[in-house]
This record gives C-alpha cells, structure tokens and sequence, in this order.
C-alpha cells in the first residue's frame, strides 16, 4: 500500500459519534472533562486522558452471549454499538491455563496462566488495536499508524490489512527480524529508525502533529487504544467463575496493560458482575530497563527514565507514559514491583515451557521469573490464587533462546546411536 506524505487536514467525524458507553474524556490528574475526540493530553493540566464511561446496567448473561472475542464486553469499551459487523481481527477469548506444573515448581498453591499467544498476531496487542482502530473510525480516519517494539508493529499492520486501511509503522532498526518479518508481510508502510524506542516514539509524536488524518493508536487515540487492555482483565474474572484473582502479576512496558488490568477489576465489582473482593498487583520488568521497579524500590513517585538495554525488547521502554499509575496502582493494591536478568528472562522462559507447554516471548519470560523471585523473597503469597499474565508468543523471539536450546545430540541414523545418547541422558 502506498500512504501519501504532507496531508495534514482534521479527519471528518461520523454523526452522530458512536462509541458506546463512553461519553468524555477526563485528566487522569485532576479529572477535568473535554468531550471524545482524539486528543492524548489533557489543555487543563497537559495530564494523561482517559476515557469516562456510562455503563447503565451491564448483566452477566448479556456478556456470555456475545461473540467469542473481545467484543463480547462491547458494553464496556469505547467502540461502536455494531462493532461485530465491522471487519476486525477479533481478538480475545484466549485460554486461561491451570498450570498445576508450575505452580509445583514455584511453590504456589493454585496458578493460573493468562495465555495471551492465541490472539490473530500472537501477542495481546490485537485487544488494544481493535479497540483503536474502532474509535479511529468513528473519528474519521483512515491511516492507521504506531512506533512500536514488536508485536504492535504486527497487530497494527494486520489489523489495518482487515480493515482496508493503510498503515505506517516505525520501529528501532535493531528490533528482532521475526517481529519486522511478520509486520513486513501485510505489506503496509514500514519504517526502521535508527535509535530506541524512546526515540521512535517521539518521532512519532512528531509526525501525528503533522499529520492529522493518521490515527497513531499509541499517540492520538491512546486514550481508546489503552481500554482495550481492560479485556485481558475481563476475560480472567469471567474465567475463573465470575470471580477476581488474589493475585495477579503483569509485565511493564508502558504500564497501561496493568493499570486497565486494575481498571477492569475495579470496573466489574462496581457493576456487580463479580464481588468486589481485594487482589493484589504486581509488575514485572527487565532489569536493563526498570525504570518503575527502581521508582517503586526507592519509594518515589516519580520514574526516571533510563537507556534500554534488555532481550526483552517489547518491554524496553525507557521512559514509560504510565509510569506513575502503575506505581499508585501497585500501592494500593498492596502489591510490589521487581526486576529480572537477561539470565532469568531465559530461565523463565524454559520453565514456562517446560511445566506448561506454553513458549512465550522474553516478555513472559520477565513475568515468570519476576513471580519466581517475588515468591522467594515472601512478597507474593505462595498460598493465593495467582495468574501470571502471559502477552506473546516465543516465536517472536527467538534469538533470546536460540543459543540455550538445540538438538541433544547429532546421530547417524542408527538405533544404536539413539540408545547411547539416551543412555547417557539417563533415559
């Protein structure tokens, strides 16, 4: 697809606007309210924006009924009331996972493993899109652009690709291969930049003041773009019965995914559709790019930012938008935030594999060996019921792992030859 550069006319907007429940925006600050409209960033105090609702009633069975996909929460989120008839990816729906195994080998009682790899691109990303490119729509846009780590880049291209629009993705030139291929294939526009994350993503800021008719799901439209985490934990309380975990541990990129986590728990106890009962957060980060776990370790409320340098690339932001919100939303759950090695990172990617069939990308990899090391120094109760959020496939990442795992041995194809290296595995 071909996108033209320079046009920088305001997108139109449908009538009337339709996007649900939503009905404003408000500082994430001092609560302040502008109308919906693709802004991020509040005039009255230049605070974060997100979106207010009015829900009305909102029943358990109406849920149940819906589409095997995140639109079944449609009631909730900032999207259109006819979102199933409109070309999407539809993501969600994906499978909760008792990880029995695991659990034996952390130590836990009861664990559970949110599997977010069967989303359309492999990667949670999918849920936020959807959602942004359903409120890019009713704005009157039809470029769908990001800088992205990775699996973002996939979900934005292929989400556009669906939905007959263009797309422009800027990415770090050093990002893994697998994650440029699987963008490249949509055959959108596709940009490497030289410089981290923090630099693409300012140079995106750039470009969506320039251009007005791009919908940058992270950028213009972030404030619909982050509800869609919300859906991650939506499905984990329906899951588990209707019911909130007692603990849930996410990984930290951003930090939107775990604050809409915690928005959605709150969300469905004050709608009654699951006891309000308490939970705890916890994040999970890098530790060469930890910028929250050191905020939250020094008892500050402000995160300074830091120059990534992690294999856990999707979470190498150095300079996390929701820094601030992920250290209030940890605190008042009682939760806690830590970091892992590149070691760890790949130990906890073999464990995951190992105990539960499941590959996940270095992301997971942070998230299990953060809960490992939460559990071992008595910050997470090995005695409640825990879900570890698990937000993209192994596939993606493969050079994290590519050095720690091969073939046992190389054989002539003999019987003999597979005894003897049997035997001396012990088999």
């Amino acid at each position: 697809m071909t996108v033209t550069a320079g046009s920088s006319t305001t997108p139109g907007t449908r009538r009337p606007l339709d996007l649900g429940p939503a009905v404003a925006l408000a500082s994430k600050e001092s609560g302040h309210q502008i109308p919906l409209a693709p802004e991020f960033v509040s005039p009255d105090d230049f605070a974060p924006l997100e979106v207010v609702y009015d829900f009305g009633r909102v029943r358990r069975e109406d849920i149940e009924a819906g589409p095997r996909s995140i639109w079944r929460y449609k009631r909730l989120l900032p999207v259109p009331s006819d979102i199933e008839t409109i070309p999407s990816t539809d993501p969600g729906c994906t499978r909760l996972v008792r990880a029995d195994s695991l659990a034996r080998e952390l130590g836990v009682r009861r664990l559970w493993v949110k599997d977010d790899t069967g989303n359309p691109t492999h990667s949670f990303k999918d849920r936020v899109v959807a959602v942004a490119l359903a409120a890019a729509r009713e704005f009157g846009f039809r470029v769908l652009a990001c800088p992205s780590t990775g699996n973002l880049a996939n979900a934005v291209a292929a989400a556009a690709a669906r939905a007959g629009w263009d797309s422009v993705v800027l990415v770090p030139s050093t990002l893994e291969r697998a994650k440029v291929l699987t963008t490249a294939v949509y055959d959108g526009t596709l940009i490497a930049v030289d410089g981290n994350y923090d630099d693409v993503n300012r140079l995106a800021t750039e470009l969506a003041a320039e251009h007005e008719d791009w919908a940058f799901v992270n950028v213009n439209v972030r404030p619909y773009y982050g509800e869609g985490s919300k859906t991650l934990g939506f499905e984990v309380a329906e899951q588990l019965g209707w019911r909130l975990p007692e603990q849930i541990v996410v990984p930290i990129a951003s930090g939107s995914q775990l604050t809409k986590v915690d928005r959605a728990f709150r969300e469905f106890g004050e709608l009654g559709l699951v006891e309000p009962t308490p939970y705890r957060v916890f994040g999970a980060q890098a530790n060469g790019c930890s910028p929250v776990a050191s905020a939250f370790k020094a008892g500050l409320d402000v995160v300074q930012p830091v120059r990534p340098e992690t294999i856990a690339r999707s979470l190498a932001i150095g300079a996390p938008a929701d820094g601030p919100y992920v250290l209030d939303t940890v605190r008042r759950t009682g939760g806690a935030i830590e970091d892992v090695t590149d070691q760890e990172i790949v130990e906890g990617i073999r464990l995951l594999a190992r105990t539960e069939g499941i590959f996940t990308e270095t992301a997971g990899g942070v998230t299990v060996a953060t809960a490992k090391k939460l559990i071992e120094s008595g910050q997470l109760d090995p005695d409640a019921e825990t879900v570890l959020l698990i937000t993209g496939d192994g596939l993606k990442t493969l050079d994290a792992i590519s050095d720690h795992v091969g073939p046992k041995a190389t054989v002539p194809p003999t019987a003999q030859a597979v005894h003897e290296v049997l035997g001396q595995a012990g088999s």
